[in-house]
């Protein structure tokens, strides 16, 4: 929306005549004008500042304010809007007002993950009620998996049975749907959080004298420091070796390029017989069609928004913004026209309906029609 259309919103707003629709989208742009607002809220302040606005519809303006909107840019005024004691918000009176049935929504996604244990058997998380011990694996049941009270899965390793070279074979994998994620904690302590539509094979305790899993699509990773043992994640293209630090990987089959973002310590990246080492705010990038790892500077929170709940978008093309809200929310994409130089910077919430985080994206003169479950994207 352009100013001249945010401006006409926030006159109805303040008259308390927008209709539900309005409503949506003002609080669309508030949303993403307040990101990229320089009071640099964090996500908690935002959300606060989102529902604030919402729960207190209509507003309204002293008389000597009134006169200021012509002049204020639209990044100043979110900051009026923040609260700086030039507005104050009053209850509206009750009104009785026909309201259009709303259009189908689509959900977000949650936690939902698939673990299947060495003998084959598949266990649905979902499901699982009693958050206690969900499984044993191993001939003297060596490894408990059990389930805590947040939902994550754990690995507690039994020192009385186990042995060295007791079920040095014996592997776990933990995958997410589209629409799903979930988090693990394996046998060493190292947490895992797996974004959605991904896998990760992992032995059930770690025998050997590295720690080694395999990864498909997306996760963030915060290894257990042991200078005995190196750690290394297994990607398509690369592998990854550390001693104990936090990264992302992202290394999704249908995506052009593997990223590897390292938020703390140090990682070794390896593909195609070249090697190269990452420092902290730092990612690496790697092409099917490329021998180079091309190195990178990047902004750290948006490669771990996901983890958070949030989208950001650090000026990120639109086709790899909506593989993320494929992923997420079960979509299918189709563009009518070109859209190869659109590019997208601020980001909403991941437990927003999809129309509410497309509200966000048509701030940026891009279109969208649903049908069904496929969004019809125009330039």
């Amino acid at each position: 929306m352009n100013e001249t259309e945010i401006l006409a919103l926030l006159q109805k707003f303040r008259q308390g005549f927008l209709s539900d629709e309005e409503k949506d989208k003002l609080d669309a742009w508030y949303l993403q004008k307040a990101a990229n607002s320089k009071r640099n809220l964090n996500e908690y302040e935002l959300e606060d500042s989102y529902h604030h606005l919402k729960s207190n519809l209509p507003l309204r303006q002293e008389t000597k304010i009134i006169s200021l909107w012509p002049r204020v840019a639209i990044a100043a005024s979110v900051a009026l809007l923040l609260g700086t004691g030039l507005f104050y918000f009053t209850k509206s009176e009750e009104k009785s007002v026909q309201v259009a049935a709303k259009p189908h929504e689509i959900a977000p996604g949650g936690n939902h993950g698939i673990l299947t244990l060495s003998n084959g058997k598949q266990i649905v998380l979902d499901d699982i009620s009693v958050k206690d011990t969900i499984a044993e694996e191993g001939e003297k049941q060596e490894v408990t998996i059990t389930m805590n009270a947040d939902g994550t899965i754990s690995y507690v390793v039994n020192p009385s049975a186990a042995t060295r070279n007791s079920d040095e074979h014996s592997f776990n994998t933990l995958s997410t749907p589209t629409g799903g994620q979930y988090n693990i904690v394996l046998a060493d302590g190292t947490k895992v959080f797996l974004n959605a539509v991904s896998s990760i094979k992992y032995p059930t305790q770690f025998n050997g004298d590295e720690r080694v899993v395999e990864l498909e699509g997306e996760a963030y990773f915060e290894v257990a420091k042991n200078k005995e043992k190196p750690f290394i994640v297994k990607s398509d293209n690369q592998s990854i070796q550390v001693l104990g630090t936090k990264f992302n990987v992202h290394a999704y089959t249908n995506e052009a390029i593997v990223k590897t973002t390292l938020l703390e310590g140090s990682v070794a990246v390896t593909s195609k017989g070249n090697k190269a080492l990452l420092k902290p705010g730092q990612q690496s990038n790697i092409s099917d069609n490329s021998n180079k790892i091309a190195i990178r500077e990047v902004d750290t929170e948006a490669a771990i928004a996901w983890k958070n709940g949030r989208f950001k978008f650090d000026n990120a093309d639109l086709k790899s913004v909506m593989k993320q809200l494929e992923r997420w929310y079960g979509i299918k994409v189709e563009y009518r026209g070109d859209v190869s130089d659109v590019r997208f910077n601020g980001g909403t919430f991941r437990n927003k309906n999809l129309s509410e985080v497309l509200k966000v994206l048509e701030l940026s003169n891009i279109k969208f029609k649903v049908e069904g479950n496929t969004i019809i994207v125009y330039p």
